[in-house]
């Protein structure tokens, strides 16, 4: 009997594996797609506007509302249904810089490259002076300093050496790379978490310090190198908290510098001077929605979502990081209402705000539409949900997708990809991909995907930095991502099933740490 049994499991698994082997693909549609986007393309159009014209887009700022309002308009002009802006909730303030400049006067002149960290105040005029050297760790290092800071230049920590980069930055995932990212992690290996509590404490209790001993600017080295600035935020976006210290971060190479001067004894004067701005005249974060309606009696109010984050960091234009992910769903969704397509379910598009903060625009979307995930109660839309498809990784094209755990969708996306092939997509990994977007999805209980995608210099040169710009955007690659984006979308929006989801996740409790 136990035989038979085993025979019948294994009769009907292998009929459910010939089912999901046929997965319907329609190379018609898909040839008008690659036709479309590789040979009419607009995404670089597209990012030009994001970038060159409404970057950088900063949450909260004016030029994130801008950029917003074109995108909004533009999706409206291709004929998409419902563009809109839409808010998710409260952010806060906005802020951008005006104008900056910081100088070293002595022992020789010399223009430095920094950039204010968002959040923070300016210094209401020249600031000019020898700076304060200071380097803590923890709160009981810090009172070394007390009493010696009142309206000081302060270089906030001891430099590191600056690399010397004998390979190129920019690289694509090769065959190796993609074999390894395919497979599987080894059973019981930890997941990585960004648990950085006691990190972010110090930091606090540093910036409390130096407010309260009066410092006049906080100048911080660059993680990069070669006069890259990965610049963030410093300051609180929260309306009626104090400005706080102004802050710049200072190229690695410029801050050393001063730094070996002053060890050595030698003058050094710098003079610094911010023009910062606040924005408190509307503290609500917003997303940009727009639509291609379903035509399906029983399936248009099913909905298939695709998207990126469309606010940036502040010191480069936001080409990488992530005008390129919203140019490509703006492409993606051109494409489609250019060919005519008529989707079974309801195709909408998403450019999120808040990312950088935490994905507060996704998460904010998640919650007031699907569920909240710290209760996990679904919500009416929940159930007639099919998928959300991410790209946020940068200018480099699709390689595959990360399955975010999701096993039961590995047949469907290969006979997906399998068109693709010839343009380097062909890698699924059952691998989780951490920060972006897609996790507001995934974190209740909703099919959500970012791609993989070739990293090229990323991390290294333009993710955060005042090298995010147009000029590192790869237009063969942003093409290449749009239509399978597009085919990606468009077969989810036909196929008769919502695609398989993973068990509900239990309710979310306790603070969320996340690194952008």
């Amino acid at each position: 009997m136990q035989r038979h049994r085993l025979v019948l499991v294994l009769f009907v698994a292998a009929l459910a594996q010939d089912a999901w082997s046929q997965e319907p693909v329609n190379l018609e549609v898909i040839n008008r797609i690659r036709a479309e986007g590789l040979q009419n393309s607009q995404v670089m159009e597209t990012l030009f506007w994001l970038t060159d014209v409404h970057g950088p887009r900063l949450t909260g700022s004016p030029n994130m509302k801008a950029s917003g309002e074109w995108a909004r308009d533009q999706l409206a002009k291709w004929g998409l249904e419902n563009a809109k802006l839409e808010s998710w909730g409260a952010f806060g303030r906005g802020w951008t810089t005006e104008r900056f400049s910081i100088e070293m006067l002595e022992p020789q002149y010399q223009p430095i490259i920094a950039w204010p960290q968002a959040w923070t105040a300016g210094t209401n005029g020249v600031v000019s002076g020898t700076p304060v050297m200071m380097d803590a760790a923890t709160e009981e290092e810090l009172a070394k300093y007390k009493g010696k800071l009142r309206g000081a230049i302060v270089l906030m920590q001891k430099p590191r050496e600056a690399e010397t980069h004998f390979e190129a930055d920019a690289k694509r995932r090769d065959e190796k790379a993609l074999a390894e990212l395919a497979q599987a992690p080894e059973p019981g290996a930890p997941s990585s978490r960004f648990g950085r509590r006691e990190e972010f404490r110090i930091q606090q209790a540093t910036a409390r310090f130096l407010r309260e001993e009066g410092a006049a600017v906080v100048l911080r080295p660059s993680p990069g190198e070669h006069g890259t600035l990965f610049a963030g935020g410093a300051g609180s976006r929260n309306i009626g908290a104090d400005h706080g210290v102004p802050t710049m971060i200072v190229a690695i190479e410029h801050y050393s510098r001063v730094w070996r001067l002053l060890e050595k004894g030698l003058p050094v004067k710098l003079e610094v001077n911010i023009k910062n701005q606040f924005h408190e005249d509307d503290s609500l974060g917003y997303n940009v929605i727009a639509e291609i309606a379903g035509v399906d009696k029983k399936l248009k109010d099913e909905v298939v979502m695709l998207g990126g984050h469309l606010d940036s960091w502040h010191p480069g234009t936001g080409a990488t990081d992530n005008a390129a992910g919203c140019a490509v769903t703006m492409e993606a969704v051109r494409i489609l209402k250019t060919l005519g397509v008529q989707p079974r379910r309801t195709i909408r598009i998403a450019l999120w705000s808040g990312e950088e903060q935490g994905l507060l625009g996704s998460r904010g979307y998640v919650k007031q539409h699907f569920a909240d995930p710290a209760i996990m109660q679904p919500k009416p839309e929940h159930a007639k949900f099919a998928a959300y498809f991410n790209l946020d990784n940068g200018t480099g094209k699709i390689r595959g997708v990360y399955l975010q755990g999701n096993d039961m969708v590995r047949p469907i996306f290969e006979a997906w990809l399998k068109p693709f092939n010839d343009l380097g997509a062909n890698t699924l990994t059952i691998r989780n991909t951490s920060g972006t977007d897609h996790l507001a999805f995934d974190g209740v209980g909703l099919p959500g995907f970012q791609f993989v995608q070739d990293e090229i210099d990323y991390d290294t040169r333009t993710h955060h930095t005042n090298m995010d710009v147009y000029d590192h955007a790869i237009k063969s690659d942003l093409m290449q991502a749009s239509v399978i984006m597009a085919a990606f979308v468009y077969h989810t929006a036909m196929r008769e099933e919502k695609l398989p989801r993973k068990q509900m996740p239990k309710p979310q409790t306790g603070p969320r740490f996340t690194l952008q």
